[in-house]
């Protein structure tokens, strides 16, 4: 679609503000008037994180609307997956980091000095890029989180493992075989297993680090029916290097570049108009 001059993106070139931000200069994000209307299940508050004295995130401030899709994008390097690591304090194990400001999930920060990591991480799923069973059955993969915290009731678990299979759609191809090795499924079925193991806790949010980075076209295109049919049901915070997967499964996309936050709006407002030339120029693939 041509657009015309009153409709062009509004914003320096790039050699202006990505330059800008190249040599550590501040620029602000441009946030999109749909999101305050969103009900933020996490709300990220001028957060910077540094490795010793290296930064890595500066000052992003956003909010994760509750039941929608969320995509973070940007080139390798840009921060996207520091940051979704800095919503369940992953980076906590990495020596010499530190933050300042705060992110909340649900009102609660989760960075008070009295906040009790591993509960934290009780309220959020977690789907890395290769997927990662425990050596142990497929049943026992679903319900681990419940074990751990003490649930024993057989009708429980087997219903909660049911449902959640169902919810991954996986419960079709495997329901005949729960007590085999779920290392002997396929990468796609692995990865689907590990989003029905995140689900099983009910999480309040579910953080998904490129998810299908390790999988074929066909096992890729399940995932994302997946991501599809989770909507509503589930606050999601994804990672995804693949625009193409962005624009299929997100409702709100934030672009993001040397480690701040450059746009953040609906998902086709991003692709198709958004307001800076920056951004237009990365999802069209021009650089990055």
């Amino acid at each position: 679609m041509v657009q015309t001059l009153d409709q062009q993106p509004r914003t320096r070139d790039r050699g202006g503000r990505l330059a800008d931000v190249a040599q550590g200069l501040a620029v602000p994000t441009e946030t999109h008037a749909e999101l305050a209307a969103e009900k933020a299940v996490l709300e990220v508050h001028d957060f910077s994180l540094f490795y010793g004295a290296k930064q890595a995130l500066f000052d992003v401030s956003m909010r994760i609307p509750e039941g929608k899709v969320t995509a973070l994008v940007g080139p390798s390097g840009c921060g996207k997956s520091t940051l979704l690591r800095s919503v369940n304090r992953i980076n906590d194990l990495l020596s010499q980091v530190r933050v300042r400001g705060d992110i909340r999930l649900n009102g609660d920060s989760i960075y008070g000095p009295e906040v009790d990591v591993i509960e934290l991480r009780k309220r959020m799923g977690m789907v890395f890029q290769k997927p990662n069973p425990f050596p142990m059955s497929i049943a026992e993969n679903v319900i681990y989180a419940l074990r751990l915290d003490g649930e024993r009731r057989r009708g429980v678990l087997e219903e909660v493992c049911e449902r959640s299979l169902r919810a991954a759609a996986l419960w079709d191809e495997v329901n005949d075989r729960l007590n085999d090795s779920a290392l002997g499924l396929s990468g796609g079925q692995q990865q689907r297993l590990c989003i029905a193991r995140a689900m099983a806790a009910e999480p309040e949010v579910l953080l998904m680090d490129e998810p299908c980075s390790a999988l074929d076209p066909i096992a890729t295109s399940r995932i994302e029916d997946l991501i599809d049919s989770m909507r509503g049901r589930y606050s999601i915070l994804m990672v995804t290097h693949n625009m193409q997967q962005a624009a299929r499964t997100s409702d709100y996309t934030a672009f993001m570049y040397l480690g701040r936050l450059i746009e953040y709006g609906p998902t086709p407002t991003i692709f198709q108009k958004p307001h800076l030339t920056e951004t237009l120029e990365y999802v069209t693939g021009r650089f990055g």
